[in-house]
């Protein structure tokens, strides 16, 4: 006797959110459009499709993961991103390179300062704009500041997607003080736009550097107590010990950068292959994992932690013997200083000219590449020999990183998904450009 299937055409996916008329939204696909995609057993209703997010809590910015499962077990994930679409890229074609600089932060914004630094080193490349020493020990003091406010937020809300909360008070603790000394460089806590083409905004403030050596004079102490907390604790070790393994030659073919690549073992960190902004002049370690798994991960950004430190205190005594401006003295690029406005009349023409107009950048492209807290980000620059880019492009890390999720989490538990996604490190705003 012929039976009929009760299994509808269309696959409902709920997504956990509501359209304008409170009707649950579903995904309008049929199986077969996921052949390829998910196992055959998914097709034939063996195993069960499950979204998790696009909600924001664990999944670290509004990320939609379509699961596969076999009971609890991981057979299959695809990540859905594009939830966000800022159109950053698209916005910043239609900016003077200057004004762009703002929307730069609002990329990785947990890294406000490294997305200024590698656009500034764009145009900087592509106009041949001179970057005074001050200014390159400023920028490097600013970046590795920024490396440890986004691993403090990092190991603050990963710790907590495993259970750990006390880890995420006091890591968003230390974090407050570093955002307080943003706010004495650039006047606001993240999006300062500090760093911008041909240096950094204005010169550090009177108080910033006491206040910065007192941060760095008890902050490693509470480096130490994350780790007592964290390191050999037997229920943290359970959760994140094989769980997520990548090799060394998987993490390379998946292009993978930042922790996620040295946490394989993989000796790779461009501040020192390819040195920008004075990194060849500074002492530093580059922390290298053994076996590619999500307490590796967690131990790589606990160490650039403390390498962090070190920089940041070699570039203090570097500032010392540094002489010049914070900024290049080019007037075809730079603003003149506010105090020769009521002084020059060419300072006052250059200053309309920039603002108003912009300069222009050669019909030229330029790809630059610097290490953020979460890997490479690089930006891929062409000039139209006018005051507007032709075309911008970021290669992000939290991207590639989200692409790997399926390799990751493949054959893991349901419960490990978590610890898993929280270990790359994926900021969404990275991702949806």
């Amino acid at each position: 006797m012929a039976t009929t299937s009760k299994r509808p055409a269309a696959l409902e996916i709920p997504t956990g959110t509501e359209n304008a008329l409170g009707q649950a939204q579903t995904w309008e696909g049929s199986l077969e459009d996921l052949r390829g995609l998910v196992s055959d057993r998914a097709i034939t209703g063996e195993t069960m499709l499950l979204n998790l997010g696009p909600h924001h809590p664990s999944t670290h910015g509004v990320l939609r993961l379509l699961l596969e499962l076999d009971g609890e077990e991981i057979i299959s994930c695809l990540p859905d991103i594009g939830f966000l679409h800022t159109g950053i890229e698209k916005n910043i074609e239609s900016k003077t390179y200057e004004k762009a600089v703002t929307l730069t932060d609002r990329m990785d914004y947990l890294a406000p300062m490294s997305n200024n630094m590698v656009f500034s080193m764009a145009v900087e490349k592509l106009t041949g704009l001179d970057v005074p020493e001050r200014a390159q020990v400023i920028r490097v003091i600013c970046l590795e500041l920024t490396r440890l406010n986004s691993h403090l937020v990092w190991l603050g809300t990963h710790a907590m997607d495993l259970g750990a909360m006390s880890v995420f008070l006091y890591c968003f603790r230390e974090r407050e003080y570093i955002l307080d000394l943003f706010e004495k460089l650039g006047g606001q806590r993240m999006m300062t736009s500090y760093i911008r083409p041909g240096g950094v905004w204005r010169d550090l403030t009177e108080d910033f550097l006491p206040a910065l050596e007192k941060f760095l004079g008890y902050f490693p102490g509470r480096i130490d107590d994350y780790e007592k907390l964290l390191t050999d604790n037997p229920i943290w070790i359970d959760r994140t010990q094989g769980i997520g393994v990548v090799e060394p030659e998987e993490a390379i073919a998946l292009a993978l950068s930042g922790p996620c690549l040295r946490g394989s073992g993989v000796n790779y960190d461009i501040r020192k292959a390819m040195p920008y902004s004075g990194y060849e002049n500074y002492e530093f370690n580059v922390p290298l994992g053994e076996h590619g798994d999500v307490y590796d991960r967690y131990i790589i950004r606990v160490q650039e932690m403390r390498e962090s430190v070190k920089i940041i205190h070699q570039g203090i005594k570097k500032l010392a013997s540094t002489s010049g401006h914070f900024r290049s003295d080019n007037r075809k690029f730079v603003p003149p200083p506010r105090a020769e406005l009521g002084r020059s009349m060419e300072a006052v023409i250059h200053h309309f000219k920039l603002w108003t107009e912009g300069f222009s950048v050669p019909d030229e492209e330029v790809y630059v590449a610097i290490e953020s807290p979460r890997g490479e980000i690089g930006c891929y620059l062409h000039g139209t020999g006018g005051n507007k880019p032709r075309r911008v492009h970021f290669k992000t890390p939290s991207f590639i990183h989200i692409s790997a999720l399926g390799k990751l989490t493949s054959g893991h538990m349901l419960a490990d998904l978590v610890g898993i996604v929280g270990s790359i490190d994926c900021v969404l705003g990275d991702s949806d450009r």
